[in-house]
């Protein structure tokens, strides 16, 4: 597949605080590509460096075929950026706010430019309305509007449900799946880690400045175990003895209240003792579940790793 965006030794430095610590990736052409962080791990950086917004101090960064830092002008034709927040004028109407942009563009026909894309962004009941009487999930799909003015090929969204209900951010779940289903390359950074599994191609996580796990979203779910059974007992007494009946061969966690985790390699012999040594203690959990690993866990354990090797 061709290559939309290209990273290489990557590095970002403010004094004595490095941000980005030579991180190096790509993205496919027509694929949604998430970057996964905690606050301050890298990623707005990372979005800033590749729109050509701040410069990088060393590594290369190719967008589009073009170089941000010796090409920036010809990057630009090729990007669209929406930040965190809507960056739109809420004294103008929202057919007003797409003119603009489509007349900044050099658009030909700013006024069917704008009418197609409040039809498309089902905004034109609202479009003669003066954008600050808008909700969050109106200026949010207003503001996507305006990015796709000129078809650019490669856009950016930094957290782009930040602030939304979960039905506008259901919309824009929609909107990036549409917009790459189209060919678009899509570049997302989110903390909500339940967004890169239902959007992502492909997955980078950052931790300070550091790529810590790429993949896709079943490739880094295979970092856990696949035989995590969660057990729930009916008291204390309960508790106490299965930790000590189970402890002597398997890696048990203990968990809120009354509960305990048990790691097994997920084979049904495995999982299939666990019961079987519960049995013989002569102890029945009140409840029992199989847990399946998420990007949650996956996130936790590798940001963990991270703290710890540090």
């Amino acid at each position: 597949m061709e290559t939309a965006i290209e990273v290489n030794e990557l590095r970002k430095a403010y004094k004595n605080n490095t941000v980005l610590d030579g991180i190096s990736f790509s993205v496919q052409k027509g694929s949604i590509f998430a970057m996964l962080g905690s606050n301050g791990a890298g990623k707005t950086t990372t979005i800033n460096i590749l729109t050509t917004l701040i410069k990088a101090d060393g590594g290369t960064a190719i967008v589009s075929g073009f170089d941000v830092a010796k090409q920036p002008d010809k990057v630009r034709k090729q990007i669209s950026l929406t930040g965190q927040f809507a960056a739109v004028d809420a004294i103008l109407t929202g057919r007003e706010n797409l003119e603009l942009i489509a007349d900044m563009r050099h658009e030909s026909n700013s006024a069917k430019i704008a009418t197609d894309l409040l039809n498309k962004f089902d905004l034109t009941e609202a479009s003669d309305r003066r954008v600050m009487t808008y909700s969050g999930g109106m200026r949010r799909r207003l503001d996507i509007a305006m990015s796709l003015i000129g078809e650019p090929p490669v856009i950016f969204f930094d957290e782009p449900t930040t602030g939304l209900d979960p039905e506008a951010r259901n919309d824009m779940w929609r909107t990036i799946r549409a917009l790459a289903k189209n060919g678009t390359t899509v570049f997302l950074t989110t903390q909500h880690l339940e967004e890169a599994d239902e959007l992502a191609d492909k997955i980078t996580i950052l931790n300070h400045g550091k790529i810590v796990a790429s993949g896709t979203a079943t490739e880094l779910k295979k970092l856990m175990p696949n035989g995590l059974i969660r057990l729930a007992f009916h008291d204390e007494k309960q508790l106490k003895t299965a930790i000590r009946t189970l402890g002597e061969r398997h890696k048990i966690t203990k968990g809120d209240g009354l509960t305990l985790t048990v790691t097994t390699v997920g084979s049904v012999k495995q999982v299939a003792d666990v019961f079987t040594e519960l049995r013989d203690a002569d102890i029945e959990p009140a409840e029992f579940s199989q847990k399946v690993p998420t990007l949650d866990d996956v996130f936790l354990k590798v940001i963990g790793d991270g703290k710890e090797g540090k």
